[in-house]
């Protein structure tokens, strides 16, 4: 036991140390060592939310709270990584959206891996995601997803992953538990306001369990992060919560509309975004 923790001591000394060296060489003219500091910055803050998130569920579940498990550490990862990385989500309306709406489909734009510090500062009490059955299996981050509630589904069976939304739908109604999904279903890398195909997953699941869609737009931040270029600064990103969008009286027949008028008015608001002040300095290139 010793043995082991000397090393880990030993490695993080080591990992810490060449983190903190790297974040100085562009104050030397270095700028792309700059990416490589707040890519390992985030590999640690993320390994150690997760192990936190994977403390904190076991706590939850021994006193019957453990749907709270994903919202504390959402919120331990959004506080980490903008003292880490620089990096801050800001919303700058429509809060109130997603503390009023509950049980409720939230949805959002999927840009880059950085979402999960999306997911950080935008993430309600009481709410969880989905993601796919891959990520069960992954030390960490795929222990504490099975322990606070995720909703695992397999995209390569869709009869699994039908079960599975039809399994959501009633726990989302038993325990007025929100859920959150990228509809995109992957990440777009765009370099500009851009929104990929939505799949229906998210819509048929509002649908079937008569809940609200609450859409959320963050503008895009391809001056922020880059991975393709090396570039990784920190910076505000703005984010919009648009009003709910009620599913009440529909049927699956009126999910293809659903879907295209939702993607409708969050691409407007995306494009909307990238013309206010803060919008234009996350696509800024430096």
């Amino acid at each position: 036991m010793n043995f082991f923790l000397l090393n880990l001591l030993r490695f993080l000394f080591v990992y810490v140390g060449l983190t903190t060296f790297l974040f100085a060489l562009p104050y030397f003219g270095v700028r792309p060592a700059s990416f490589y500091a707040r890519c390992l910055s985030s590999y640690l803050t993320l390994v150690i939310c997760a192990t936190y998130g994977v403390l904190v569920s076991v706590l939850l579940r021994l006193t019957g709270h453990h749907r709270l498990a994903q919202y504390l550490t959402a919120r331990s990862f959004h506080y980490t990584m903008r003292w880490t990385t620089g990096v801050e989500f800001v919303i700058l309306s429509g809060k109130q959206h997603l503390l009023s709406t509950r049980p409720a489909v939230i949805i959002g734009n999927h840009q880059s891996e950085l979402d999960v510090l999306l997911l950080g500062r935008i993430f309600p009490p009481w709410c969880s995601v989905t993601a796919k059955k891959s990520l069960k299996r992954m030390p960490f981050l795929g222990w504490f997803m099975a322990l606070s509630g995720t909703v695992f589904i397999d995209r390569g069976n869709s009869k699994s992953a039908l079960k599975a939304f039809e399994g959501a739908a009633e726990e989302m109604n038993t325990y007025k538990q929100s859920v959150f999904i990228f509809p995109e279903g992957t990440r777009s890398y765009a370099k500009g306001p851009e929104l990929g195909p939505f799949k229906k997953g998210a819509f048929h699941l509002a649908v079937k369990a008569g809940v609200d869609v609450v859409p959320v737009v963050c503008a895009n931040y391809w001056g922020v992060l880059a991975a393709g270029e090396r570039r990784f600064r920190g910076g505000k990103i703005p984010v919009k919560v648009l009003d709910p969008i009620s599913t009440k009286g529909l049927t699956p027949a009126d999910v293809d509309d659903l879907t295209r008028t939702t993607r409708d008015k969050m691409l407007a608001e995306l494009v909307a975004l990238g013309q206010t002040p803060e919008g234009k300095d996350a696509a800024r290139k430096i």
